[in-house]
């Protein structure tokens, strides 16, 4: 994805939501006011952002950290999702960053994420400020030495346009390996192919296997009918990868095959370690593990976001596999991305999971 701008991964088409941030640490206190529970959602010009460094100049045993201070101008109290603040850790895309004046990839978490309940906001009071550091090692490119420039997300597209602007500061950064993650627990092999790790109960093992399995059916299924079915614009195709081309049915068809060998023929680890509301994440230049969270366990085998659906999108992300982006959650979201953009559609992660999991029916 171009970091010359960002685009809001949308939940659902009607919500109204808040540009990309990531960062690192836990929250330390929760944010909120008396009357939080009516306060409106951050609109354009509601909240403003700014970023500071503590050096112009970092060598390779610094870590590339930068201070985000988001603060309330709208004159009442203003509701966030958490995930999209520094207070409950990397979860999203959030700075434009250049090297030299060519963009700088994300190498973060790319998630499937649960529509929001009440409990994944806060709220900022009048006047009121977050600030955290947040560490950008992890979550962007920083291998090659170079001048470094950083700005807050500059454009974000959903429901309705909201623009935060920051700005842009300069640091001279020296090359360093990309950080990883550390592997959660033990791996428990469960299937051929198929291990698990981050302390899943003998439960959640099973409910992992099923979907796995329901997941390889999918991909197969999708690959066979992309194979066996004459190229044309079929309601199944167009309605979640747009007006139909040669080249787009190609290029689908080809996603799907990498898809399938994926969950066939590679080691899959699926990890239950995360405690986000979302769906599941993974870290797409790291196949084959994919991180489980809390809305997979309540989400149904099969069907509409469920999953061995939520399997399909995460196995998506991976470099090797689709190397797909998040553009657009949900299915009207992904209906409308269609229409918008083929090529977005294309390249969106939940598009290939709706196509698979091809509820209501179509041919």
């Amino acid at each position: 994805m171009s970091t010359s701008s960002r685009y809001l991964r949308w939940l659902v088409g009607g919500v109204v939501g808040f540009s990309l941030l990531s960062a690192c640490g836990a929250p330390d206190e929760q944010i909120d006011t008396a009357d939080g529970q009516s306060a409106p959602e951050a609109t354009a010009g509601d909240v403003a952002v700014s970023l500071s460094m503590g050096s112009t100049a970092l060598s390779a045993r610094d870590d590339v950290q930068v201070t985000v201070t988001l603060t309330n101008v709208a004159g009442h109290p203003v509701k966030l999702l958490k995930r999209n603040t520094p207070v409950d850790g990397i979860k999203n895309e959030l700075f434009n960053i250049t090297r030299n004046g060519a963009a700088v990839q994300y190498i973060g978490r790319h998630y499937k994420w649960a529509a929001p309940e009440a409990g994944d906001f806060l709220t900022l009071g009048t006047g009121e400020s977050l600030t955290r550091t947040v560490s950008l090692a992890g979550a962007y490119e920083f291998t090659e030495t170079g001048s470094y420039s950083i700005s807050y997300a500059e454009e974000i597209h959903g429901g309705g346009a909201t623009q935060f602007a920051s700005n842009s500061i300069n640091v001279w950064v020296e090359g360093r390996p990309n950080v990883l993650p550390e592997e959660a627990g033990e791996r428990e092999v469960t299937a051929f192919g198929l291990s698990t790790s981050g302390a899943c109960t003998s439960t959640e093992v099973s409910s992992i296997t099923t979907a796995f399995n329901s997941a390889k059916t999918y991909a197969s299924g999708s690959l066979s009918y992309l194979t066996n079915t004459t190229p044309s614009g079929t309601a199944r195709y167009t309605t979640w990868f747009g007006t139909y081309s040669s080249t787009g049915w190609n290029t689908v068809k080809s996603h799907f095959s990498s898809i399938n060998s994926a969950f066939t023929t590679k080691s899959v680890v699926v990890d239950c370690s995360c405690s986000d509301s979302a769906y599941a994440y993974v870290y797409p230049s790291q196949p084959y593990k994919i991180y489980v969270c809390n809305a997979f366990w309540s989400a149904p085998n099969t069907g509409t976001d469920s999953k061995a659906g939520t399997l399909i999108h995460e196995m998506s992300h991976f470099t090797v596999v689709a190397a797909t982006d998040d553009w657009a959650y949900g299915q009207s979201a992904c209906k409308s991305l269609a229409k918008s953009s083929v090529t977005k559609a294309r390249d969106n992660a939940d598009s290939h999971e709706y196509f698979a999991e091809n509820t209501p029916a179509q041919n």
